[in-house]
């Protein structure tokens, strides 16, 4: 490797100490804003997954067995030190993945903190229940951690949706192998030694870094882990649960979306505008819930494109560092490339370009807001994930025919739905297949509540309650009394 001496290079973390990988290779982490590598991160090999599983395996008896108010209090620790490191961790987040800092001091640490503490007052909270089987007997049901836990960590939100499976594993007392996307590695090294000075013991938190396809294909067949939980693409989500097979792992999935945003003609224009641009501009449109179909009621269909494509217009495209920026860029090259064939796609297909459409610029991987008009529900810009900031705009003629469109993908991650008439709203967010509705606003989450879908776009839930489930395993009790 002909490194930079000014570039820092990064270690994996396993059994709570930097250590390289086996054969000593790195990769370049670049600047999405700018082209130019910022650091050099160990490319861990299967030997290096085993040892962390190894690792996470001799620690579970440990951390499984202390009393769960004792891990609580270790999580909450961790939260006041992510406090205290709060403005790193921002500027980190920002240079790995290209986000601007407002977008992460406003969303992506502020609700990692807001995740940990919650799941820290879970950790005494996880109870079974006595069951009145029968006469003569006490029945009852504990829950147990499931075991060492694979997290496999997308490039969009790495420490905010890695906080999503690391906090509740944790938290049910299990151990975690994280390996986070070869992409923005950064932030998942840095709450790992965090989590030792918060007072985590030794290989219950370990991070490989590496390709999905060596490291986390290694993770993914391992027989010693016994959980997997993903955030990503339906492609690789489907070969996790092949290989999960092998030791039938229990697996969670949060995978893609199309999500439809549908404005009804008594909609606030305003409102619905405003959102709906948030909605798919928002972390330039690398997000699984990205409003990225708006579905536009007849009677004001064209008013509301020539209001989009304004708001698109003025939307402002630069450095993440400076504070007047609101979209940065696309994470690498290769998917700006992709966003951009996307966007020549639909204009092939009959879309219009109502704005953007271009690279910004020839450094960084930066793409103007893009809006596309007169979509049609059969087109690719419709039905297929771009993950960009495209919107596709398509007409719709009354209630019946939005629903139909709204649900006509393979995707059902989200929806929104926008009208001043709440019988419609109500009727609408119960016939559309989402695992979460939105009504008269778009985009909000709260670790509180569940959060996944179906189809392509996943398998079980995070967030809430219904986390704990993920990492818990239900035990039965007999005890004879007569």
């Amino acid at each position: 490797m002909n490194a930079r001496t000014d570039l820092p290079t990064h270690d994996l973390l396993i059994a709570g100490r930097r250590v390289a990988a086996r054969d000593r290779a790195y990769s370049t982490t670049l600047d999405p804003a700018t082209e130019q590598p910022i650091a050099y991160v160990a490319q861990g090999t299967a030997e290096d997954a085993d040892r962390a599983v190894a690792a996470a395996r001799a620690a579970l008896p440990a951390w499984s067995g202390m009393r769960a108010a004792d891990r609580g209090r270790i999580l909450y620790r961790l939260a006041e030190l992510l406090r205290a490191h709060e403005e790193e961790l921002i500027a980190l987040e920002s240079l790995d993945g290209g986000k601007p800092l407002a977008a992460v001091r406003r969303q992506d640490v502020p609700a990692a903190i807001d995740t940990l503490a919650y799941y820290a007052g879970w950790a005494d909270k996880i109870n079974g229940q006595v069951v009145p089987a029968r006469p003569g007997a006490l029945t009852y049901t504990v829950r147990e951690p499931v075991g060492v836990v694979a997290a496999i960590v997308p490039w969009n939100f790495p420490l905010m949706i890695g906080m999503w499976k690391i906090a509740p594993a944790l938290a049910c007392g299990c151990t975690l192998v994280v390996k986070p996307a070869e992409l923005t590695p950064l932030s998942a090294l840095r709450l790992a030694e965090l989590a030792l000075e918060a007072g985590v013991p030794e290989g219950v938190f370990n991070v490989v870094t590496g390709s999905g396809s060596v490291v986390g294909e290694a993770l993914v067949h391992h027989p010693d882990v016994d959980k997997v939980t993903f955030t990503g693409s339906p492609g690789v989500g489907r070969r996790i649960m092949q290989g999960a097979a092998g030791n039938f792992k229990r697996v969670t999935l949060e995978l893609g979306g199309k999500s439809a945003n549908l404005v009804f003609a008594n909609a606030d224009l305003d409102a619905a505008v405003r959102a709906a641009a948030s909605g798919i501009f928002f972390n330039a449109g690398q997000v699984c819930s990205a409003g990225s179909r708006i579905l536009v009621q007849d009677a004001v269909y064209d008013e509301v494109v020539e209001r989009l494509a304004q708001r698109a217009s003025t939307i402002r495209v630069g450095s993440p560092r400076e504070s007047s920026t609101a979209m940065g860029p696309l994470i690498s090259g290769k998917q700006m490339q992709t966003v951009l064939d996307y966007i020549a796609i639909g204009r092939s297909e009959g879309a219009k370009l109502a704005a953007g459409g271009a690279r910004v610029g020839d450094q960084g991987y930066f793409v103007a807001p893009t809006v596309l008009a007169d979509v049609k529900h059969e087109m690719r810009v419709s039905q297929e994930e771009i993950f960009g900031p495209v919107a596709s705009v398509i007409r719709f003629r009354d209630e019946a025919d939005a629903i139909r469109i709204a649900n006509g993908t393979q995707f059902s991650l989200a929806a929104g739905v926008w009208s001043a008439d709440i019988g419609r709203v109500h009727r609408v967010a119960n016939a559309l297949k989402a695992g979460t509705v939105w009504i008269n606003t778009y985009g909000y989450t709260d670790v509180r509540l569940p959060w996944g879908g179906a189809r392509d776009s996943g398998l079980g839930r995070e967030h809430g309650e219904a986390a704990l489930e993920n990492f818990t395993e239900p035990k039965a009790i007999w005890l004879a009394t007569a």
